[in-house]
C-alpha cells in the first residue's frame, strides 16, 4: 500500500490530551470568555505538532465551547441568557429522567459515594472545587441509570455553562442552598423513592437556573 501513515494512537492521545486541558481550563475560567487560542502557541506549549491541535479545537467546538471567528480563529465561546436559560431547562428535563431510571438500581456502594461526595460539598470552600464535586455527587447517582447517552448530554450541558454557575455559586450564597438540596435528593435515593427524587432534581436545576438569571441580569444590565 503506498500511502502516508501516522501513529493514530499517538496523535489520539496527544489530541485527547489537550481537549482535555482546554476544556478543563474553560469550563474553571481560567480561560476568559472571548480568549483567542492559537494552534501554534498551543503546539509550542504541549510540545506536539498541530495536527492534534486542530483536532482537540474541533472537538471543543462541536461541544460548543469554542466558536471559530473570522481573522481571530478559535476563541472561547460566551452565552446569552437565553441560551443559558434553554440549557437549564434541558438539563431538569434529562436530569429528572436519568435520577428516576437510575434510582431502582441504586445499590449500597452508590449510595455511600453519594453521601461522600455530598459531605464534600459541604465541606468545600474553594469555589473552583465546587463544580467538580457537584458533578461527582449528582454522576454518582445518575451512573445507575446505565443511560450512557444521556449522561453524555447531560456532561456536556454543564461543560457550557460550569463556569457561570460557579460565579452564582460565590456571589449570591447559592453553596448552602444547593447543599440541603443535595441531601434532600439524596434522602429520597436512599429511600427507594423515584418520582420523589426526580422531582426533588428537576426544582434543583429549575432553581439554581432561575438564581442563575437574576445574578446574570444584574452583571449585564
Amino acid at each position: 500500500m503506498k500511502f502516508a501513515a501516522v501513529d493514530v494512537r499517538q496523535a489520539a492521545s496527544a489530541a485527547d490530551i489537550v481537549y482535555e486541558a482546554l476544556r478543563k481550563a474553560i469550563i474553571e475560567g481560567d480561560l476568559a470568555e472571548g480568549e483567542n487560542l492559537r494552534q501554534d502557541q498551543i503546539a509550542q506549549m504541549f510540545n506536539i505538532s498541530r495536527i492534534p491541535v486542530r483536532e482537540a479545537l474541533s472537538r471543543l467546538e462541536q461541544h460548543g465551547l469554542i466558536t471559530t471567528q473570522r481573522y481571530k480563529g478559535a476563541v472561547v465561546a460566551g452565552l446569552s441568557i437565553e441560551e443559558i436559560e434553554e440549557i437549564f431547562e434541558f438539563r431538569a428535563l434529562i436530569e429528572a429522567e436519568v435520577i428516576r431510571l437510575a434510582v431502582p438500581n441504586l445499590d449500597r456502594e452508590a449510595l455511600e459515594k453519594a453521601r461522600r461526595h455530598c459531605d464534600a460539598f459541604d465541606r468545600e470552600t474553594d469555589p473552583h472545587r465546587w463544580g467538580e464535586i457537584n458533578r461527582n455527587f449528582h454522576y454518582s447517582l445518575y451512573e445507575a441509570s446505565r443511560r450512557p447517552y444521556y449522561l453524555q448530554n447531560v456532561r456536556s450541558s454543564l461543560d457550557r455553562i460550569d463556569r457561570y454557575l460557579r460565579a452564582q455559586l460565590s456571589f449570591t450564597n447559592g453553596v448552602p442552598r444547593a447543599g440541603r438540596e443535595h441531601e434532600a435528593i439524596l434522602a429520597a435515593c436512599e429511600q427507594g423513592d423515584a418520582d420523589l427524587a426526580s422531582r426533588l432534581t428537576r426544582d434543583h436545576i429549575l432553581d439554581a437556573g432561575r438564581s442563575l438569571m437574576t445574578f446574570l441580569r444584574e452583571q449585564r444590565g
